[in-house]
């Protein structure tokens, strides 16, 4: 799909400036649907693992009511100078907390009760299982954990897969067994896999995917 001007403009500027990690934004159909998903769930409270250019927070910020936060994290000042620059212009600079630093520090920093509708990974693969750690007990029940790049241009099939890779599938197989949550991939850009926090009691439908140990 063919992304709005302002958004179109943030992937030019991100080519122009990074080239080389250009890539890590998500792509434009994952961007709209990020958005469509905070407004289908009503979110309120969302966290973001892994800034970048700001592409994904501003997808995601676009669909938060106006009083909506939206916490995100990073470790780079210059690369989120971008993001910022971006949620003034779109007018939802006021919905965003960027937290530089390591991210499960910062992530430990937030309550530990219950309390996000949704969070989004998208950031060092080898840190996803210290991330979702971290982010299913502070979810909400029927709050949504949204996690990038789950196929990884499909070498998580690989026989003799490279350390990201491998760090994804170990992640995979991890949220796979998971049972606090139901989840499934979706076949949309890398791949995106959500999985919906349960309710205390409450079990999840399984299908070959999310098989797991009852």
């Amino acid at each position: 799909m063919t992304p709005d001007p302002l958004l179109a403009e943030l992937i030019e500027r991100t080519h122009a400036a990074i080239p080389d990690q250009a890539h890590m934004s998500v792509a434009p159909e994952e961007g709209a649907l990020l958005t469509f998903l905070v407004r289908l769930l009503g979110a309120r409270r969302i966290v973001e693992v892994g800034t970048f250019t700001g592409y994904s927070s501003l997808c995601l910020a676009r669909g938060l009511p106006a009083d909506g936060s939206l916490i995100t994290f990073d470790v780079s000042a210059e690369w989120t100078e971008l993001a910022r620059e971006f949620w003034v212009r779109d007018g939802v600079a006021d919905r965003i907390e960027l937290r530089l630093g390591d991210a499960l520090e910062t992530l430990r920093a937030l309550p530990a009760e219950p309390h996000l509708d949704l969070a989004f990974i998208d950031a060092d693969k080898p840190g996803y299982v210290g991330y979702w750690e971290e982010l299913v007990p502070r979810l909400r029940p029927g709050g949504l954990l949204l996690v990038d790049n789950t196929l990884f241009s499909g070498q998580v099939i690989d026989e003799d897969p490279g350390p990201k890779p491998a760090a994804v599938r170990a992640f995979n197989e991890h949220a796979r067994r998971d049972e606090r949550v139901e989840l499934v991939m979706l076949p949309i850009a890398d791949g995106l896999t959500a999985a919906r926090r349960l309710a205390p009691g409450e079990r999840a439908s399984r299908g070959p995917w999310n098989e797991g140990p009852r």
